[in-house]
């Protein structure tokens, strides 16, 4: 990323008058080193300054004294005696600062101040020659030319910068506003879906608990991308499920010829040692590299203005061209892209051209309002036209879902997604950006597609989800996955499942089969904990309830060894009807505190810190050191670092917690 295109011309204004702290001195210095444009706009800048002091110094303009540091956007008119070598160019923008605000005679002061103080940056646009070839489907394929005059771009929030210390600003933008609006001050439009914490439920009225699995990792991205730029993460955001589920765990494989194995583990809650910490975990099967089974792939590209940003369509295309480093010869690219409309950037294209695919992804560019509905529809049109039933069929969607042209309605976009997956063909979800991004309907959409949502805010994450975890991304082996986990009252009070708030399903779901449930990939690792309270143990954990006039059945049921029974619904790919798993937890499979194995302690831990995150009224006596120490000694080998990086996001969200 360039560090350039991530300060504003406010920031410049400040820093050649010298107000700023020195993080955001060694930023813009940093960008000026990086960025001969911005140097060369900076020196223009410094240039005007001077010469408005001269015009009018200060101390002739007594009267002038009300607003001293106020933004005025000027609206730019473009001169039509314009040199020939600024052809090409994207068009100026322009913004004076009044240093002081007057009555009657200080008006036309302040307007000659405007005529005088104008300044201009230019950002050069490859030729025409450089945009796509005629080979490509359609010249008016939208995101091949530059249209500056439907950005209307608020901006992004810039993450730390390679070579500068500390943490961006919020007041740092990025330069991409000059491509239409003038650079704003951090406003964050984008849309999460409400969640509330999943309460404690009594047994004797609830014995059973059913849910969906969720494999998405979106969450913990989003909850880094909050915190690496210097904020808390709004409650809303971090679904504790997906800060889980985005590590690997050294599950056991299946042996037994399943598509996963299920796994259960009971210890003590760290942050509550009176209850009990139930984790169930699932592991898909694997596939060697050399034995994955042939794709074929249509990219669905969002290159509306909204996606005019470096954290954006530049990470879409960066992220992209890794996958198709990793496909093989009898793989199959499309691309299709929308803004304004939808058009085919590459037919399907074998794996074994790859230049091919490569070229026809440096070519895009954004700009243009979101049709993203008539994208969906292009791409799926696309993957239906070549579908291979020997082959992994699968629409890869990179947005910020920031859809305002056509279908917009996120009902009716599931509605659209629901049935098009009936057709074989699923769906992947990748969110980019963060200022307008519209994270309820990324994920509803991928999980109605029978698909996975990630979020890629940064290079690492892309090749994480796209090259490290490539077949459980693109390799669907059990769809429609069910739990449904039977408390024995004679052993357990109360409980309440921790996360998967949005995938709770009703008691008759579990045996239906037309109910639509989460998928697993190949290699993939599900987990999910239940805090217990064991019987007796209840206290005040529950809200008081009159007696029941009637009374309650009296009598044991016998099983007073056990605490619960898991049982699991799952299809293979292709079909319509379910499989069952059951097995029961032991009273005496319990594991004293400090015996638990490492993966229990570390995803303990992240669950920890989610509820802490979300400032959950479950979260005990946890605290940022008491996760920090329960991490730290559950390491483990760690060959990706992802954990060592969880070290460092917990003293990350310290250090502004206690600001």
């Amino acid at each position: 990323m360039n560090v350039g295109n991530c300060v504003s011309q406010l920031m410049l204004e400040r820093y050649s008058r010298g107000k700023v702290s020195d993080n955001e001195r060694k930023f813009v210095e940093a960008a000026l080193e990086t960025d001969t444009e911005l140097r060369l706009f900076y020196e223009e800048l410094k240039k005007s300054d001077e010469e408005i002091r001269l015009l009018y110094p200060l101390e002739n303009l007594p009267q002038l004294a009300a607003i001293k540091d106020t933004v005025v956007p000027i609206p730019v008119i473009e001169s039509s005696s314009e040199s020939s070598s600024h052809k090409g160019f994207r068009r100026r923008w322009y913004s004076a600062k009044i240093v002081k605000w007057g009555l009657g005679t200080a008006a036309a002061l302040v307007c000659v101040f405007f005529s005088v103080f104008y300044f201009t940056r230019w950002r050069s646009l490859n030729s025409t020659e450089q945009f796509l070839s005629t080979t490509i489907a359609s010249p008016q394929t939208p995101g091949l030319s530059y249209d500056d005059s439907i950005s209307n771009y608020m901006g992004f929030f810039p993450m730390t910068m390679k070579g500068v210390e500390g943490q961006v600003p919020p007041a740092y933008r990025d330069m991409s506003n000059l491509y239409g609006k003038i650079t704003q001050e951090y406003f964050n439009t984008s849309e999460f879906d409400h969640l509330t914490d999943n309460p404690f439920m009594r047994v004797i009225d609830n014995p059973l608990s059913t849910f969906s699995i969720d494999v998405d990792t979106a969450g913990y991205s989003i909850a880094r991308n909050y915190l690496m730029s210097g904020r808390m993460p709004p409650k809303s955001t971090v679904r504790i499920e997906e800060l889980i589920n985005y590590f690997d765990y050294d599950y056991p494989t299946p042996i037994d010829g399943k598509p996963f194995a299920v796994h259960v583990e009971t210890g003590v809650a760290p942050w509550n040692p009176d209850h009990l910490l139930a984790r169930i975990t699932l592991k898909g099967k694997e596939f060697p590299a050399n034995e994955r089974p042939k794709v074929n792939l249509v990219f669905l590209l969002d290159v509306s203005g909204s996606m005019d940003a470096p954290n954006r369509l530049p990470l879409v295309i960066s992220s992209m061209k890794m996958l198709v480093n990793e496909l093989k010869g009898n793989d199959k690219v499309a691309i299709c892209v929308y803004a304004g409309a939808a058009g085919t950037v590459l037919p399907p294209t074998s794996g074994d051209n790859k230049n091919k695919i490569l070229a026809a992804l440096d070519k895009l560019q954004a700009g243009g309002s979101t049709a993203g509905g008539e994208g969906i529809q292009l791409a799926y049109k696309l993957a239906e036209e070549s579908f291979d039933p020997n082959a992994v069929n699968r629409v890869i969607l990179c947005t910020d879902g920031d859809f305002n042209v056509g279908v917009t309605n996120r009902s009716d976009l599931v509605d659209l997604i629901a049935a098009k997956a009936m057709s074989g063909v699923y769906l992947t979800v990748l969110g980019f950006g963060m200022d307008n991004y519209r994270d309820g309907t990324l994920k509803q959409l991928a999980s109605r597609g029978n698909g996975n949502y990630g979020y890629i805010d940064t290079i690492e994450e892309a090749r994480k989800i796209l090259v490290e975890q490539l077949s459980g991304t693109l390799i669907t082996i059990a769809q429609d996955v069910k739990i449904q986990v039977e408390f024995n009252p004679e052993t357990v009070g109360t409980y309440r499942l921790i996360g998967y708030e949005n995938r709770l399903l009703n008691k008759e779901d579990f045996n239906d089969d037309t109910i639509d449930a989460g998928d697993i990939g190949a290699g993939h690792t599900v987990t999910a904990f239940y805090e217990l309270i064991p019987k007796g143990a209840e206290g005040n954990a529950m809200p008081k309830v009159d007696p029941l006039k009637y009374g309650t059945p009296a009598t044991s049921n016998g099983y007073l060894d056990e605490l619960l029974t898991v049982k699991l619904r799952y299809k293979l790919p292709k079909e319509t009807e379910s499989h069952l798993l059951s097995f029961p937890v032991l009273v005496s499979s319990v594991r004293k505190a400090g015996e638990e194995s490492g993966d229990f302690r570390f995803a303990s831990a992240v669950t920890g810190f989610g509820m802490l995150l979300r400032d959950s009224p479950y979260k005990g006596n946890a605290s940022f050191d008491k996760i920090l120490n329960m991490a730290q000694t559950a390491v483990g080998k760690d060959e990706s670092g992802y954990r060592r990086g969880f070290l460092e996001l917990v003293k990350t969200a310290q250090a502004i917690g206690n600001r």
